[in-house]
């Protein structure tokens, strides 16, 4: 691949002109920011031709690998015909074959799709029909929504607001709305000091009693099923998943599932909710629905709930929430690529086989003195850095020993973007065995590397 000319100019205009999410941009003038200028399948290539294995999916919304001709083809055939149209008044085939597709796949409670932008749009659009329902049925109390203290469900005020990472979002909080916030399943850090022996679920205890004492007021629970990704991969048991459902029907609360980023096949099921059987009254998709070619949101809800919505106009039981680009025909239409490649080319199938080569190699990091937690389901995988095993101390975050690792990793020609000392991997759906292994290889290198270097001491 050819070089591209004069990089430092076109590094110098994106620092005088661009603004970097996440990103403290007086890092970039140090640390330069890398020019992507093609990619395929797992590898991205930058201005100097080098590869890097993209083990994040791009910010977790690539599935079947960047460049894929399926899906390329069919954003250019929906080009031709349609590039946008207001959703409101009018309807196009590929927003009702993609609805049509998803309630096939989804959960059995789940009939009607709501499309939006994100996944942030996808979690609003939840909380708003959740919180209207009660209105609509004259229960209107139950104004209130219980998340986990370390969930995370995206960056407008309202995600935000049901969202507990301190780092991001602390400095935002004068304008939240007030909810409640439960511990969350934090095997390796039990909030109820057990471990994985003496474990029976006690933490959902303390949702129990919130339900109990004030379920009259709640509307709904959020979470994250199976995994905590933004808190670090926190991988959790299905059981409590299960008694999270189990409560919230019993106390007639709504159970709203984040699958933004759990979902399409990353947890080794098309959704993370299947592990534990649920039947959820909402479920929010975003990130891997269009196999990370174009923006789209999905929130999914009940006949039941959408029949509360039903009636004459004037009765104002309409929902207002809307978006101008909702139900894109470029954007369905790559979505609907993509769950045929899921029938096609068995990707489901293919995860199952691979994510047990994927365990065995997650297993290799235990051995480690600074690896103090080692946690993955699916094709999903988070390394805990911890000064420590022993005291399970970890790093200070000013060592920024995250970064570390990234930057070596790219040396070696992975993207490990951390999360704070959690390093993780993420990977598309289409790894092979022999790119799995190449890329455990690396991110061993990489730490042996750092640890000759000193930097875990």
């Amino acid at each position: 691949m050819p070089k591209v000319r004069n990089l430092n100019l076109w590094l110098k205009k994106d620092l005088q002109y661009n603004w970097h999410p996440y990103t403290q941009m007086k890092d970039c003038r140090q640390i330069p920011n890398i020019l992507i200028e093609k990619a395929r399948g797992l590898k991205l290539f930058d201005a100097k031709g080098r590869f890097y294995y993209d083990t994040i999916s791009s910010w977790w919304c690539n599935v079947h690998g960047h460049n894929h001709p399926y899906i390329k083809k069919a954003i250019k055939t929906q080009l031709e015909r349609l590039e946008h149209v207001l959703f409101a008044g009018f309807i196009h085939k590929p927003a009702i074959l993609l609805a049509e597709g998803l309630i096939a796949i989804a959960p059995k409670s789940l009939k009607k799709v709501f499309y939006s932008d994100n996944g942030s749009t996808a979690v609003e659009v939840a909380l708003k029909m959740s919180f209207q329902y009660w209105q609509n049925t004259g229960m209107v109390k139950k104004k209130k929504f219980v998340s986990l203290d370390m969930g995370y469900h995206g960056d407008t005020i309202g995600t935000m607001s049901l969202s507990g990472i301190d780092l991001f979002n602390r400095v935002f909080s004068p304008l939240f709305f007030l909810s409640y916030k439960i511990p969350s399943p934090y095997c390796y850090r039990c909030p109820m000091g057990k471990n994985n022996q003496s474990c029976t679920i006690e933490c959902i205890k303390p949702l129990e009693k919130l339900l109990e004492r004030n379920s009259d007021e709640i509307s709904g629970i959020i979470l994250e099923p199976m995994v905590l990704c933004a808190a670090g991969m926190l991988v959790y048991p299905a059981q409590y998943l299960e008694k999270v459902a189990m409560l919230a029907r019993r106390f007639k609360v709504h159970l709203i599932l984040d699958e933004v980023a759990t979902g399409f096949g990353r947890t080794g099921k098309m959704f993370a909710a299947e592990h534990a059987g649920v039947m959820p009254d909402f479920l929010c998709l975003s990130k891997g629905i269009t196999a990370g070619y174009l923006p789209l949101g999905a929130t999914l809800t009940t006949d039941k709930i959408y029949n509360a919505f039903y009636a004459d106009y004037c009765q104002k039981k309409t929902f207002f929430h809307g978006h101008t680009y909702t139900a894109n025909p470029l954007a369905c239409s790559a979505a609907l690529a993509s769950l045929e490649l899921f029938k096609r080319e068995k990707t489901l199938l293919r995860i199952n086989r691979v994510s047990s080569l994927f365990a065995k190699e997650m297993e290799f990091f235990r051995r480690l003195d600074f690896v103090g937690d080692v946690r993955y389901i699916g094709l999903i995988g988070a390394l805990e850095l911890v000064r420590n095993k022993e005291r399970k101390e970890p790093f200070d975050f000013k060592e920024r020993i995250g970064l570390k690792v990234y930057q070596k990793g790219l040396e070696n020609n992975l993207v490990l973007r951390p999360l704070g000392n959690i390093i993780y991997l993420f990977l598309p759906l289409c790894v092979r065995e022999k790119e799995l292994n190449d890329i455990f290889k690396r991110v061993q290198l990489t730490f042996m590397q750092l640890q000759g270097e000193g930097v875990f001491k």
